[in-house]
């Protein structure tokens, strides 16, 4: 496996400082944001380390060469919106952008994304598989043709009342996942691993590991720690900040050891990035960049 982070912890950075900053910590490997512009929809959002709408020859030649210099990989292009929005404008534009930054990834090299499969928090899961095959089906296809792997993370975008009741992501459990891949089966077509998110489920998050060991394009390290005594107040039908909170890994409920062993027994040698989202870690830049360091610290025991 080859560590890294999550480069939207650190927006006030340029490619080039992020890069710097990566390579100085040893770290092997960068997930790199690339939303458009000015287009901040929440935390954690509306990070652009590259601009896919104005990247040419030029600058990819530019960025490759830093990263070689560095001695930096790109481990995949991130952008995460909701591509089954019920507004149809907006479901258009995120669709549109995923196909550029399909494009950026294939032009520089790296042949992967990260995004999610999105949902229109409204629907039934039935109705958000109908939406579900109309959009992917032919990204996945312009996917293919690129040469590029799709990972979806599994991250259920259901945290806040204007994501309730549904949430914006339908890509949140194994029986949907073997379903999306029995619909779109396809070898460009996988998941960015993230424990976190089935641990606040109140689900194993080791045993999908085996049965979508051939899927696993690209795993996030993040933690999160349920709060026993809130979840006992309000219980699962809460919206789920009212009864977890993102953690970084070693500071949660995940089992690293059990975790990072199970990655070893299905052979997983592609990338592993750190997904920095503690609020105990966001009052600056340096504290941030520390919450970055200070993870890589805790995980190298186990790598």
């Amino acid at each position: 496996m080859k560590l890294g982070f999550v480069s939207a912890i650190v927006p006030e950075l340029s490619f080039e400082e992020l890069i710097d900053f990566a390579s100085a910590m040893e770290f092997q490997c960068v997930e790199v944001c690339c939303w458009p512009l000015g287009k901040a929809e929440r935390r954690y959002a509306g990070v652009t380390h590259i601009d896919v709408d104005t990247l040419d020859d030029q600058r990819c030649a530019v960025i490759n060469n830093h990263l070689k210099v560095k001695g930096v990989e790109i481990s995949a292009l991130g952008y995460y919106p909701n591509p089954l929005d019920p507004d149809p404008a907006r479901r258009n534009f995120y669709v549109s952008h995923i196909r550029k930054v399909i494009d950026a990834s294939a032009l520089l090299g790296i042949n992967r994304i990260n995004t999610f499969v999105g949902r229109d928090k409204n629907k039934s899961v039935e109705e958000n598989f109908e939406i579900f095959q109309e959009v992917w089906k032919p990204v996945i296809q312009y996917a293919e043709t690129k040469g590029v792997k799709v990972g979806i993370e599994n991250c259920p975008m259901l945290f806040t009342a204007d994501e309730w009741p549904g949430g914006n992501n339908l890509a949140t459990t194994p029986a949907i996942w073997r379903r999306m891949f029995n619909m779109i089966p396809s070898a460009s077509f996988g998941l960015n691993y993230d424990p976190s998110h089935l641990l606040w489920q109140q689900m194993d998050y080791v045993r999908p590991l085996y049965e979508f060991r051939e899927k696993i394009f690209h795993v996030h390290f993040k933690d999160a720690k349920v709060y026993t005594d809130k979840l006992d107040e309000v219980g699962i039908m809460a919206t789920p900040l009212e009864f977890h909170s993102p953690k970084l890994p070693g500071l949660g409920d995940i089992e690293w050891g059990r975790f990072i062993s199970a990655l070893n027994d299905i052979r997983y040698k592609g990338f592993a990035c750190i997904e920095v989202e503690d609020k105990s870690f966001e009052n600056s830049l340096e504290e941030r960049k520390h919450a970055v360091v200070l993870s890589k610290r805790y995980l190298s025991s186990y790598m």
